[in-house]
């Protein structure tokens, strides 16, 4: 095959930069040079300065750094304290009790963050010791927060749902939309799955609260007005045809320094450590997106994208074996590379099989979002578990093994989303959506 020796090159040339520690984005430049270099005779220099300008100056991806921004500041307010005093009293009585607050509070701070490791830490950082105070099994409080913070990536805004529509040319605001219901889904899902093991498990004896009257939880749950206020803000100006995405994400961060500001949050410090942090992190996905742009500038002179879908092509799989075979290939590339690294590295090859067996790109958006998410909670590389790890103090192997339930249910929502695409597809199709 006449693809196999600039494949085996590429690959050799990436896992040995990244093998090295050299930082993702530049591990992609490196790639691409080596293969401008051997495999094409135009200048790699001039590629890759046209490309990197034309892929970092795309005016969509001015809501990655507004979004990231927006998250930043959040996760210096007494938001988390706020979502579990609203959110406890309504969750106690359920089966499977607290526990359900790691979820319900995730799938809150998925809306207004955009990122998995922000949910995890600012949901963690409070639901952790009040679970622990009140006897709940460790292996449900462990990995009911490593699945659930994955919500993070799916429900809007979601980073790496701007990174797909920005990779592939597709609207942000109709892949936000896209996240809503499935995520919903899959924490409903989580929920089902705690209230079972609450019914089934030897070990589950919490310490119950002291119960509360209906208008003393109605009390409490001021405290989630501010969240929803911002939710509403952020998600409804895009729903209503008010703003882009871009405009909605600068609506974010001036809503999130106000609730800052209303907390008493709001300093000089916090006010440049959350800039500062909100610069690194994009300055990182900006460099990797560029060095994805140069590479698959660099794969499209030697026709290798082209090459592997006519070779799957070739093999003839139905929409569904192409599916399965895809979703193992990213579980395996997720034990690697985090989310938004997988994503932009396999598009150029990826995007041209699903556009010929004629899946919907909006729809397989949210297909590689559910399956970067078990990337978030699969050993060596699963960033969540390093979070948790530092948080709680637990072995590697302790987590991993909590967070295992979670990853099936995410696999199992795989099936449902194959299934039922409209859950992915409805909201888009009926999105009235502001001309950009």
């Amino acid at each position: 095959m006449e693809q196999l020796a600039p494949i085996i090159i590429f690959l050799f040339v990436l896992f040995a930069l990244l093998g090295s520690g050299v930082w993702v984005g530049l591990a992609l430049m490196g790639v691409a040079w080596v293969g401008m270099e051997m495999f094409t005779v135009r200048p790699a220099g001039d590629a890759m300065i046209t490309v990197v300008w034309r892929s970092t100056s795309s005016w969509t991806l001015t809501a990655l750094p507004l979004f990231i921004w927006m998250g930043e500041i959040l996760f210096r307010t007494r938001l988390s304290e706020d979502m579990f005093r609203g959110l406890s009293p309504w969750m106690a009585r359920l089966p499977g009790g607290l526990v359900h607050t790691n979820i319900v509070g995730c799938t809150v701070f998925a809306a207004v963050s955009g990122s998995s490791a922000a949910t995890l830490t600012t949901v963690g950082k409070m639901s952790i010791p009040e679970l622990r105070k009140r006897n709940y099994p460790e292996p449900m409080v462990i990995g009911t927060l490593a699945g659930a913070a994955t919500l993070g990536l799916m429900i809007p805004p979601s980073l790496t749902l701007i990174v797909y529509g920005v990779t592939i040319n597709e609207s942000i605001t109709k892949l936000f939309f896209a996240g809503i219901l499935p995520g919903l889904v899959l924490a409903l899902m989580f929920m089902a799955y705690v209230a079972f093991y609450s019914f089934i498990s030897k070990k589950w004896n919490p310490t119950p609260d002291p119960a509360m009257t209906f208008m003393e939880k109605v009390r409490n749950s001021r405290f989630l007005i501010p969240v929803l206020l911002l939710i509403v803000v952020v998600i409804g100006s895009m729903y209503l045809g008010f703003a882009t995405a871009t405009e909605a994400a600068a609506f974010g961060v001036i809503g999130a320094m106000l609730l800052a500001a209303a907390q008493g949050s709001l300093t000089w410090s916090t006010f440049t450590e959350s800039l500062m942090g909100a610069v690194r992190t994009s300055a990182m996905i900006a460099l990797i997106l560029a060095g994805a742009a140069f590479l698959s500038l660099s794969m499209g002179f030697t026709g290798l994208p082209r090459g592997l879908a006519d070779m799957i092509a070739s093999w003839e799989l139905s929409r569904f074996e192409l599916l399965m075979a895809l979703l193992v290939f990213y579980i395996i590339l997720g034990c690697f590379l985090d989310g938004i690294s997988s994503v932009v590295l396999t598009m150029a090859v990826v995007e041209p099989m699903i556009r010929e067996a004629g899946i919907d790109l909006i729809w397989f958006g949210i297909f590689i979002v559910v399956v970067v998410e078990m990337a978030q909670i699969t050993p060596p590389i699963g960033f969540n578990l390093f979070v948790l790890q530092g948080m709680t103090e637990h072995q590697m192997g302790f987590i991993a093994r909590a967070a295992i339930p979670m990853f099936l249910i995410m696999v199992v929502m795989v099936f449902v989303l194959i299934a039922f695409p409209d859950i992915a597809t409805w909201l888009p199709e009926n999105l009235r959506q502001r001309p950009s």
